[in-house]
């Protein structure tokens, strides 16, 4: 038999609550080595709740989370490293231009020069940022704007690569590039990316995650997803779409 890949993304019996809210409730799942997954489900379901929590931007309030095996509570800093997170209003900032803001998160990893050099000419190259390296980020257009988000979250070349709705906001034509970045990018990282458009799941995903309620509802393949109907027909099925609340399952 072959041997199973290595887990990169792990989370075991995640809950976060704010008081009375469960913001998401016993949420496990395991994403190995190599694959593009797709974090599916309505806005405000928890997925931006669960890549922060796996990230390490926040404590879960129970359960565990670990990227590449290594506990991003106690491993906090070493888990970084092998991590890189595009949350969905990236860390830009705007007074700076693409070049000086890499420049700056590569002093702040302390990254080695002769690395940082490297890395600087291919995620440049990577994300397209020839053009508008000396260009004040605040007259950057969002697409553009995603762009250097993402070259800031693979300049230290991670294993693992955290999206949180990467193409909100962008124009058909963006969001065709940005998808053909993510295929390409997923030959060599592990691809964990949230969504709430149905298209993006079936376009670039492997496998995907469907959460609903703050619980996870669905782990599989895009085709498992639609075989009994059409990706839209089991996505509201799964998510109770427009039940009354006290149908919903617990």
């Amino acid at each position: 038999m072959p041997e199973k890949s290595p887990i990169m993304i792990e989370a075991k019996g995640l809950s976060k609550f704010y008081g009375p809210f469960v913001a998401i409730k016993d949420m496990t799942f395991a994403i190995p080595e190599g694959q593009i997954e797709a974090f599916l489900g309505p806005n405000g379901a928890g997925k931006s709740t669960t890549m922060k929590i796996l990230s390490g931007y926040l404590a879960a309030s129970e359960g565990s989370a670990a990227i590449g095996g290594l506990d991003v509570r106690t491993n906090r800093l070493e888990a970084s490293k092998r991590l890189g997170y595009l949350p969905e209003n990236g860390p830009l900032y705007q007074s700076m231009t693409p070049l000086e803001l890499l420049e700056f998160f590569a002093e702040a990893r302390s990254l080695d020069g002769d690395f940082v050099e490297r890395q600087l000419k291919k995620v440049i190259k990577q994300c397209s940022l020839e053009l508008i390296l000396e260009k004040p980020i605040d007259k950057l257009s969002r697409g553009n704007k995603q762009r250097v988000g993402l070259a800031q979250a693979l300049l230290h070349d991670p294993e693992v690569l955290i999206m949180d709705e990467p193409t909100s906001g962008l124009d058909p034509n963006q969001i065709r590039e940005f998808r053909h970045n993510i295929r390409e990018l997923g030959q060599t990282k592990t691809i964990l990316l949230s969504t709430h458009i149905l298209q993006e799941a079936e376009a670039v995903a492997d496998r995907v995650l469907l959460v609903h309620n703050g619980r996870l509802a669905f782990d599989g393949s895009p085709e498992d997803l639609k075989k009994n109907g059409s990706l839209e027909e089991t996505f509201y099925e799964l998510t109770n779409y427009g039940r009354p609340e006290e149908t919903k399952a617990s």
